[in-house]
């Protein structure tokens, strides 16, 4: 009986990238929450946009803890 194999993804070019990268896309959500009630992610991949997201999300809780602190 022969085994039969799941087809193998075909290679991304979005869906590479480094910590260098996602650095970068933390930092950038993160200056974006900190600055902003609103933004729009400018990664269209799945792992970037996630980083960019986690980055602003740590901004915006940032900026209303200096709110609080300086009320």
């Amino acid at each position: 009986m022969a085994k039969e194999h799941a087809p193998q993804p075909v290679p991304d070019v979005s869906t590479e990238w480094s910590l260098e990268s996602l650095n970068k896309a933390y930092q950038q959500g993160y200056m974006a929450g900190l600055t902003r009630l609103q933004a729009r992610c400018p990664y269209p991949a799945e792992v970037p946009a996630a980083a960019w997201h986690a980055g602003w999300e740590d901004g915006q809780q940032q900026r209303l803890l200096h709110q609080r602190v300086s009320a």
